[in-house]
């Protein structure tokens, strides 16, 4: 399974990363649809598109508005947006506003609940899990046969989601603050370096990629890889179009 990172920093996009969007380009799946969305046209291999929002944030919903043109043109059949019926009411009423977006887009929107599993390609199986965020926040993990992932983001680690990516084989999930910055990653919702190098170790994960970094660092990493690294070796932290396979 192919996965690749198109936008892997948090808040506002910079010169190094663009906002959270990951694709699955062979099976049409992505998640979040941050201004790094805009580069799924050139990479999808599919007609169909189905796209799992986090969370109603922009940094993770504005990139939606990019694939207006690529529907109308024909290259997609059918785009659906998937999200807890929060979520989706705010990407109806607000991103799409007609003062904002006077053209609707034909996406199909999809209501998600704690209990909802979706079948996906390969014979995989996506299932969701509600986060603590401002806002509210979803993790997902897809297991397929002989493979699993989990996406997790936009929350506080550690939380009260180590059963649901329990043993996962690829964990993606946000680093936003260095350890020094605890405080802010509390009142935030984010998570910092410690905790989540000890989630990923406490769950069994094989790898873990971080991403959501802090835009306002991108001539460095914003977080010390080599303290994460002690504790979690098989940590890295993704970078814009980075692709892996799994």
């Amino acid at each position: 399974m192919r996965l690749i990172f198109l936008g892997t920093g948090g808040y506002h996009p910079s010169e190094r990363r663009h906002t959270a969007s990951l694709l699955f380009p062979d099976i049409g799946l992505a998640f979040d649809a941050g201004t790094g969305f805009f580069r799924v046209q050139d990479r999808l291999k599919t007609d169909t598109l189905d796209v799992f929002l986090t969370h109603a944030h922009l940094d993770h919903i504005c990139g939606l508005t990019f694939f207006l043109v690529p529907v109308l043109r024909g290259d997609v059949n059918s785009v659906r947006v998937h999200g807890t019926a929060k979520t989706l009411t705010a990407v109806q009423q607000h991103l799409f506003a007609e003062e904002l977006f006077p053209v609707a887009p034909p996406f199909e929107w999809c209501e998600l609940t704690a209990t909802t599993q979706v079948e996906v390609a390969d014979g995989g199986r996506l299932t969701c899990f509600e986060l603590e965020h401002p806002g509210g926040s979803l993790g997902y993990r897809i297991d397929w046969p002989d493979r699993s992932i989990a996406y997790i983001t936009d929350t506080t680690a550690p939380g009260n989601y180590l059963a649901f990516i329990r043993d996962v084989d690829v964990l993606i999930h946000e680093c936003y603050f260095p350890d020094e910055m605890l405080d802010w990653a509390r009142k935030t919702g984010h998570s910092s370096a410690t905790a989540v190098a000890e989630v990923a170790r406490d769950c069994g994960a094989k790898r873990l990629y971080l991403v959501h970094a802090d835009p306002q660092h991108p001539e460095d990493d914003p977080v010390d890889l080599n303290r994460i690294r002690r504790i979690f070796p098989a940590a890295e932290l993704a970078e814009d179009l980075q692709e892996i396979e799994f």
